[in-house]
């Protein structure tokens, strides 16, 4: 038998064997390891380096052992050495409200494994995280998906880009599972915990909320200000606006009957009324409605109209912006879906 003996003072032994050798000396003395907490990589490579160790003469075990005991006491503190950790160990020191929403994060972890997180977030999260990564990291997240999210996210990202990631789908077959995890754990900490801002959703959001609100002519004149000092918020801006012309665009032709059933019958003959009496895409929105409702209540619909003759300006604003509130309670809700304006742009 060749006896295989390790020298300290020599290149040969790694860190990496010094510590598969610690680790099999506290296995022997009936030490409890938890090596299952390391990334599976780790554990690989440490079962490959005890593996090729055979026999160790005991003077290369000791001066391995008191190296590792001198590092050892060496050491002023240990902490928590990870976020989920930390979470735990911190949690009865931070306020409730934040305790709670990091504790939440940390119970959808399994195993160290917070794809679980990234999955969850909302579908425009994910595809901000589609136009941000790498094509490669968007690879291995559309990969980690659940089928029907995966489409929706596909579908929801620029037409070039979607491209790309999907030939980059084809290289994933070769990737490390360490790799993935620590993906999904950078991607967790990057776009799962919310930054601290002053206001809850975003400029265009706001405005957007505020200009559906403001008669037209106040709303246009802003409008067409914007184009000139920020044409691309003001493309942006005009998605997030919801009016009562934008109808036809923005709202799906099963969905109008529903959109109408919240909308008392005067307000909506005065609404429908106004805008059959415009001649530009009032109009037009005014028709669609009535061309997607059934024969019978279409024609009480004009007929009602017809009664309630013109319209002051100011009452027409409003009758047209209460059916525009109706609409878009609907599609907060769920109840509803808007039709992206920007959908072609990716096809």
């Amino acid at each position: 038998m060749t006896l295989k003996t390790l020298d300290l003072s020599t290149p040969a032994i790694s860190r990496r064997r010094k510590a598969a050798m610690i680790v099999q000396m506290m296995i022997s003395d009936g030490g409890n390891l938890s090596l299952s907490q390391l990334p599976e990589s780790l554990q690989e490579l440490l079962t490959e380096e005890l593996g090729a160790i055979r026999l160790v003469d005991r003077t290369t075990v000791a001066s391995v052992a008191k190296e590792f005991t001198t590092q050892l006491e060496a050491v002023g503190m240990t902490a928590p050495g990870s976020r989920d950790n930390a979470i735990n160990a911190l949690s009865e020191h931070l306020t409730p409200s934040l305790a709670e929403r990091l504790q939440a994060q940390t119970d959808t972890v399994r195993h160290g494994d917070h794809w679980p997180i990234v999955s969850s977030l909302s579908t425009p999260r994910i595809v901000d995280i589609m136009t941000s990564e790498s094509v490669e990291i968007s690879a291995v997240v559309l990969s980690k998906l659940p089928v029907g999210k995966a489409a929706e996210v596909l579908t929801k990202t620029p037409g070039e880009r979607a491209r790309r990631i999907t030939y980059a789908m084809s290289l994933t077959a070769k990737v490390a599972p360490d790799v993935v995890h620590r993906i999904g754990q950078s991607l967790a900490k990057n776009y799962a915990t919310p930054a601290n801002r002053a206001f809850e959703n975003a400029p265009v959001e706001r405005l957007g909320a505020i200009l559906n609100s403001t008669v037209a002519e106040t709303r246009e004149s802003l409008l067409e200000g914007l184009d000139s000092e920020n044409p691309e918020f003001a493309t942006d801006l005009r998605k997030a606006i919801f009016t009562f012309k934008d109808i036809p665009a923005r709202i799906k032709p099963a969905d109008i009957s529903a959109c109408l059933r919240p909308v008392d019958a005067e307000t909506l003959a005065r609404a429908i009324a106004a805008a059959l009496a415009d001649e530009g895409p009032l109009s037009a929105a005014a028709e669609f409605i009535l061309g997607n409702v059934s024969q019978r209540m279409s024609a009480q619909m004009r007929e009602d109209a017809e009664e309630t003759g013109a319209v002051k300006k100011a009452d027409a604003e409003t009758a047209m912006s209460a059916v525009t509130a109706a609409i878009r309670e609907l599609a907060e809700t769920g109840t509803i879906e808007f039709i992206d304006p920007g959908a072609n742009d990716n096809e």
